[in-house]
């Protein structure tokens, strides 16, 4: 009997931790982080197209190595 309620405990327990994982929400510094990257994305991407070999390539390092890592890790 002991053993089904310390069963049922750690289900509930694992249950509850799932529920506080999915629950995580952005808030709008998340956000501004993530369009800050998306435009610096962009203009790399324009930039790479007009033939800009040296400031292309740092734009869209900094856009996808800091910008979109620190959205999804601030909070």
């Amino acid at each position: 009997m002991a053993k089904k309620k310390e069963k049922k405990k750690k289900k509930e327990q694992k249950e509850q931790k799932q529920e506080l994982l999915l629950d995580t929400k952005f808030s709008k510094k998340n956000t501004m982080f993530f369009g800050i990257g998306l435009i610096l994305v962009i203009i790399g991407f324009i930039l790479l197209a007009a033939g800009d070999i040296t400031l292309a390539p740092i734009v869209l390092v900094v856009g996808y190595l800091v910008f979109f890592p620190l959205g999804i890790l601030l909070k």
